[in-house]
């Protein structure tokens, strides 16, 4: 039988829902303002690629033809996120751990590689 929380449990839980409601809310802000900023083309055209994504090297495919140099930071650090969250939905529908980042003696995954380009 599970036991009733605190008044104080009760409180945290509350607390960190509501913060977490927060920050999505804020995250779909900044989505939005970067789809529609002057990086749109290359954002729309990742979210797009992101809705179906299949493959991790279409993906890196995809990344390497862009000039991730002419982007500001906030940019891609929403790109970024983005394709965490994508990579991570699609390991989970294969039956994988959503993460699992290579090792240093490992060839870097999906998610490593990108983020190297993103950030070179």
């Amino acid at each position: 039988m599970a036991r009733l929380k605190s008044a104080k449990e009760q409180k945290k839980l509350a607390d960190d829902a509501r913060l977490l409601r927060v920050w999505h809310a804020r995250h779909r802000e900044q989505r939005e303002e970067a789809l529609a900023g002057p990086h749109r083309v290359v954002m729309g055209q990742l979210m797009a690629i992101l809705k179906d994504l299949h493959s991790a090297r279409a993906l890196i495919v995809f990344i390497e033809a862009q000039n991730w140099a002419a982007i500001n930071a906030d940019t891609q650090l929403i790109a970024l996120h983005e394709i965490n969250a994508a990579i991570m939905r699609l390991r989970e529908r294969a039956g994988q751990e959503p993460i699992d980042d290579a090792l240093w003696h490992q060839p870097p995954r999906a998610f490593q590689v990108i983020r190297s380009i993103i950030h070179e």
